[in-house]
Order: structure tokens, then sequence, then C-alpha cells
């Protein structure tokens, strides 16, 4: 029987590493995005400072882990064999929704699913002792600690709307004095800013990366002789009133003596201080079940005590964690910070929602945003009517200029500013503190997120053309992080149902299913990525006549190669009669729609920029994305009624279509592999020549289709076979024509240039 135990400890050590990995990828986002989307520090940089962040919280973790040992039930009343039942379905459980939820991209709280799962996992074992032993169900009451979910749900509801309105309320106002052009504010301006900032990134560091831990039990002579938790909780106002003085002092210097750029130090204070505190603090939501069931295994092992009559009481004394398991769960969790590419999904998802640019919008509207948008435009209306003219134009000047500080960036331009980057830090940091010291159940990834929402509503980054977009975003990340409690509950207490019935064997199925599912989480998540074309259509970032040509040049080169990419799958799909190549097709015409929309998305932004002499590229490059547009519309119609055709059993194509397909696409192919070279080279010469052999092609077009109608009289006998061939017929000849289209307006448009 000890064996058996044991297997289970050590499956649970290895889910546990799994679930380090899963769990650090949902909460990089937490400490991660204001660095990235502001662009503030290197990429690399950010992942060392995070790193040692990271490994430093983890080392000064809490040695305790109450919240699996004895936050959500009443130990005393489990028994050996319950509470190693319990402890497996909460991990199985865990690191089957945490991927769930990263493969989708979704940031969610391991915080409140851990919680969930206990209690979920606690409450059914109870249901199974109360009616084998054929209690009361009030019983319940005995066994679980059922005010604790209900601080979880007030937790997320507090997240909700103090994070979202203090984060709003405090970039507004601190837009209002320092506005987009706030690196030419005065020194004293920066430094009292700074000051505060890390003031309030200092008292986290103390509140949420110290206080929790063992380490907060010191006394020092320096705090007369006090321990760091008493000190920080009897002189509190000292405390902050000594830190404002310090690091306003600190602020000034460097701002003042060493030229330093104030927002990035605070950033990259920021980014240190909040991954130190979710290692810290967070870890127990990795960990903490699997050491509780290692102690728990410790002490039963040496009691000669069967385990279904050993209380669990033990888990309610103090007992601290082994160092070695603190330092391999650092270990991991920095590995998987710089090699998960879930993380960066994640990331991506709440950065595109607070960014302050155009980007391609991953929502769609929904009534409840759209509802919300029209309130809230509402409110706006009423509150500017009550406001004078003149301060409303005073208020805008300091809202406006983020486009200058994008020219600062030659490459990738950045998501939204330092200023807000900073308060995002800075309003989390203060906001969790405060929670803290009141034990208030506040979670770090909702505060973070909402606190990211806030700051971009105030700083007007949700605007008329994408408010219900973003809004609707948010809507589902609230609504996923109430799933998550609700799914975490069920399928925790399904599975310590099973296994309960079933034993260890129940265990080895439920645990091969699970890795099943991960691994097809996995393999999607990379075809995803691989299928994604590596000739990306990229926005024209030139503001002149000849930029905007040799860069629509390269795009022109990418949609042409992946029009033939297409077409090649199309084509192989309708021989073989092959719905996987079809679908491949569908996909590729899908992300190519997609990319050329978000082209014309940034019409706007295109034209802003350009040079007061190169005016005329607008109409080139208008001309030219409408030419796209059709490309991708004609392309995206012969896919769809490809896929239906086979799709719905149809006959397929005669041999001699499909001969006819390849032939045709064979002769257009070889045609464009010589324009994309013409292209490269910017031959003026070759694309005369093009459009010389234009008319032999479209003949060769129009005698293949001529030929289907005599067929279609005299022999042709399936009407979806004729219509698909026609259909595929017309749309390769309107494609052809709107590439020679593109081709004609290039040729005119550099023999201006060169005339």
């Amino acid at each position: 029987m000890n064996d058996v135990y044991f297997i289970m400890i050590c499956i649970l050590g290895i889910i546990a590493i799994g679930d380090l990995v899963v769990g650090v990828s949902n909460d990089a986002v937490n400490f991660l995005n204001s660095a990235v989307g502001s662009k503030a520090i290197s990429l690399r940089n950010i992942l060392i400072l995070a790193s040692f962040g990271v490994a430093f919280g983890a080392l000064f973790s809490s040695g305790l882990m109450e919240v699996a040992r004895k936050g959500i039930f009443n130990p005393s009343e489990f028994y050996f064999d319950e509470i190693i039942l319990i402890f497996t379905a909460v991990m199985l459980t865990d690191i089957l929704l945490l991927d769930f939820f990263n493969t989708i991209g979704m940031p969610t709280s391991t915080t409140v699913s851990i919680v969930f799962e206990l209690l979920g996992a606690a409450v059914f074992m109870s249901f199974i002792k109360i009616f084998s032993e054929s209690q009361d169900l009030w019983s319940i009451f005995n066994y679980i600690n059922t005010s604790k979910a209900a601080q979880i749900i007030l937790g997320i509801v507090l997240s909700v709307f103090v994070a979202l309105s203090i984060g709003a309320l405090v970039q507004f106002i601190t837009r209002l004095f320092l506005s987009f052009k706030f690196n030419k504010q005065s020194n004293i301006s920066k430094s009292i800013f700074g000051g505060i900032s890390l003031t309030s990134i200092f008292y986290f560091i103390l509140i949420k990366g110290i206080k929790g831990t063992s380490y907060a039990n010191l006394k020092f002579d320096l705090i007369g002789g006090s321990t760091i938790k008493v000190f920080l909780e009897t002189e509190l106002i000292l405390v902050v009133i000594l830190n404002i003085i310090f690091w306003f002092s600190i602020s000034f210097l460097l701002v003042q003596f060493f030229k330093l750029n104030i927002f990035k130090t605070i950033i990259g204070v920021g980014t240190f201080a909040l991954a130190l505190a979710f290692a810290g603090n967070d870890l127990v939501n990795f960990i903490g079940v699997p050491i509780a069931a290692y102690q728990a295994y410790e002490a039963w092992s040496v009691s000669n005590i069967p385990p279904n009559e050993f209380s669990m009481i033990s888990l309610a004394a103090k007992v601290s964690t082994p160092t070695f398991f603190l330092i391999l769960s650092g270990g991991v969790m920095v590995v998987t910070l710089w090699f998960s590419t879930k993380a960066r999904k994640v990331m991506k998802t709440e950065i595109d929602l607070s960014s302050q640019k155009n980007v391609n919008e991953r929502f769609e509207p929904n009534l409840l945003s759209k509802f919300l948008v029209k309130i809230f435009s509402y409110l706006s209306f009423l509150l500017n009517s009550l406001i004078p003219e003149t301060i409303q134009t005073k208020i805008e000047k300091q809202f406006d200029g983020f486009d200058d500080i994008e020219k600062n960036f030659s490459g990738e331009k950045p998501s939204f500013d330092m200023l807000r980057a900073s308060v995002n830090l800075v309003v989390a940091s203060i906001l969790i503190s405060v929670a803290t010291s009141y034990k208030l159940p506040l979670s770090t990834t909702y505060v973070t997120f909402m606190v990211a929402m806030g700051t971009s509503f105030a700083d007007r980054a949700w605007g008329g053309d994408n408010a219900v977009y973003r809004v609707s975003g948010v809507l589902n990340v609230i609504g996923g992080w109430f799933l998550t409690a609700i799914i975490a509950f069920i399928i925790s207490g399904v599975i310590v149902t099973i296994i309960y019935i079933g034993g260890v064997s129940a265990i080895s199925i439920i645990l091969f299913i699970i890795l099943l599912l991960i691994g097809k989480n996995y393999l999607k998540h990379k075809k995803d990525e691989s299928e994604i074309p590596l000739d990306t259509i990229l926005r024209v970032e030139s503001n002149s006549i000849k930029g905007v040509i040799d860069e629509s040049t390269s795009n022109i080169i990418k949609v042409f190669k992946r029009i033939d990419s297409v077409f090649e799958a199309l084509t192989e799909g309708l021989s073989k009669n092959e719905i996987k190549k079809l679908k491949l097709a569908r996909k590729k015409t899908k992300k190519l729609s997609e990319d050329i929309e978000e082209l014309k998305d940034n019409i706007f932004f295109f034209i802003k920029k350009l040079d007061e002499s190169s005016m005329s590229a607008s109409s080139f490059y208008v001309s030219l994305l409408g030419l796209l547009q059709d490309l991708a519309d004609d392309l995206s119609y012969a896919v769809k009624k490809s896929y239906k055709h086979v799709n719905n059993d149809h006959r397929k194509l005669k041999y001699t279509q499909i001969k006819d397909l390849i032939e045709i696409h064979e002769i257009t192919k070889s045609d464009f592999t010589l324009a994309m070279e013409t292209f490269s080279n910017n031959s003026s010469v070759e694309i005369e020549k093009l459009l010389i052999n234009k008319d032999f092609i479209l003949e060769k077009l129009d005698k293949k289709i001529q030929s289907q109608v005599e067929l279609t009289r005299d022999s042709e006998t399936s009407p979806k076979n004729t219509t698909l061939y026609f259909n595929l017929l017309l749309k390769k000849k309107d494609i052809y024509k709107h590439k020679i289209e593109i081709i004609r307006i290039f040729f005119d448009v550099n023999n201006k240039i060169i005339s």
C-alpha cells in the first residue's frame, strides 16, 4: 500500500512541474505587459529583470502554503487516503484548465483556479463521506471553509470595479498634468512622479514580496528590535514618508545629473517587483498542493496507522517548505519565462486590448458591449456639456501627442507610452499592497489586467473606431474568470469522485486522457504557428513616394506567392477530393484577407504621415489596396465554392478539367514568377513584356471557357461540376486581370518617377 501512495506522490511531483510551466505561461502577463507594450526596455532585458524577480521571489516564497493546506477545507475532518485523492484531483484539473486558457490566449487567475479546484474536490469528497456515513447534509459546513469561496468571488468583483476605476482615474489625472510630452516636463515634475512611483513599488515589494514570507519575522536593531512585519504594521505612515523623501531624492539625482529616463527606471523596477511578488506569493498555486501532499505522506508513512484511519490534523500546523523545492520551482519558472510561446500569446491579448494603436481586433462586438459603449458615450456627452469649452480645449491638448512618441521608434511601434506603463505598474502595486495589508482577497491577475484596461480607457485608447471590440474583449476575459471558477469546481469534483470509485486505475486513465488533450493542444498551437505564412504582409512605413513603391513591391511579391500557394492547395484538394487540403487553402485565404484588411484599416495613418511632396503616393496606395482586396475576394470565393463542393460529396471534377486548371495555374504562375523577379529588380522593360503577354493568357482562358460551354451542351451531365469549373475559370481570369492591373499601375508610377 505504501508503494501505491509513494507513486501517487511522485506523479503529483511531475504534474507540479507541468503546472509550473502552464501557470507561468498564464501569469507572465501580470508583470511583463507594461514593459513589453511600451517598448521601454528590450525584450531580452525585460526577461532578465523578470527572471531575477522570479528567482528571488521563489526563494522568499511563503513556506506555509496555507491555502493548499487548510484554507479551503478543514484537514482534521479527512483521513490520509481521502486527502491524497483530493490533492490528486486538484492537480489533474489545474494543469488541464490552465493549459486550455493558455492555448486560446486568455489570461485567467491561478489563484481562483486552485481555490475552486480545492473547493470542488473537497465538497464532492465531503458529500461522499456524508452519504456513506449517513450524516446530515448540513454536516458539509464541518468539512468546508465556506467563507473562503465567498471571499474569492468578492475579490473578482472588487478587482473588476475597483482596479478599473482607480486605474482610469489615476491615469486621467497623471496625463492631465504630464501629457504625452512627459519627457519635456521639468526635472522637478518628473522627480515627484518618480518619487511617488518608486515609493509605491518599494512598499509593494515589502508588503507583497516579503511580508508574507518567513523572512518577515526577522528582527533588526535598526528598527528598534522589531520584526519587519510588526514595524510595517505599526509605523506605516513613517515608512511611507521616509520612502517618498528617499526616492524623490534618488529620482532627482538620476534625472538632473545622470540624465536617465526616470520612466524607464520605474518600468524596470516595477517589472522586477511584480515578478518577485508573483513568484513569492503565487508559487502556492503551482506547488502548494504537491508539497502539502508530500508532507501528508511523510506524516502518515511513520505513523503505522492505516491510511483510512490516519487523521490529517497535522496539515493544520505550520510547516516550512524545503528550500530545495523552492529553488527547483524558481528554476522551472525562469526557463518557462524565456521559452514559452504560449506566454507570448496570452500577453498579446492584453496588449492588443489596451493598445493606443489601431490593431487587428480579436473580439467581435456583442449586444452588451454595444450597450455599454452607448451608455458611456451618452454619459461622456452629458459631462462634456457641463465643462466650459476653454477647459475642454486644454484637456484635449494634454491628451494629444502619441503620434510624436511613435516617431521616435524606427522598428515596431509601442502599443502605449512609458507614462501609462508606469501608471499600470504603480497602481497595481498600490492596490495589491493595500489589499494584502487589510487581508482583502484581490487576485494579482485581475488587478493588473483591470488596471491596464482602466488606464487605456482613460488614455482614450478606446475610441469610436474600436470601443465595441475592446469592451467585448474585456467582457470575454471577465466571463472567462467566472467560468474558470465554475469549471474548476465541477471538473475537480467529478475527477475526485471517479478516482474514489476507480482507484489507481482511474488515476492512470484520467492522466492519460489529460496528457492526450495537452498534447493535442500543443500540436494545435505549433500547427497554428507554422501555418501562418512566413511572408506576412507588412504595413507600409515610408513617407515618400519612392519608399512607398519599394515597400509595396515587397508586399505584392508576398501576395502573389501566397495566391499561388492557395491555388496549388486548392487544385490538389480537388484532384484528390481531399478536404484537408481545401481546409488549408481556406485558412491561408482567410489570413491573407485579414492582412489586407489590416492594411486598409491603417490607410488613415498612412496618409497622415506622408510628406507633402509625396501625396501622389496616397492615390497609388489606395488603388493598390483596392486591387489587393479584389484579389482576396476572388480567391476566397473560389476556395469557398471548392470546399463546399468536396464537403458535400459532389462528383469529382473530370480529369480533363483538373488538367486544364493545373495548366492554367502553371501558365499564370510562370508568368508571375517573372513578374516577381521584375518587381525585385525594378525592371520597367520586363514589366512591359508582361503587359504585352496579357492578351495571350486571356485568350487561353477564354478558350477553356468556350470548350466547357460546348461540352456542357453536348455531353456534360453534372450541373455541380459544371458550375464549379466555370466559377474557377472565371475567378482565375479575374485574379489574372487584377494582377495585370497591379503591374500596370506600378509601371505607370515607375515611369513618372523616372521621368
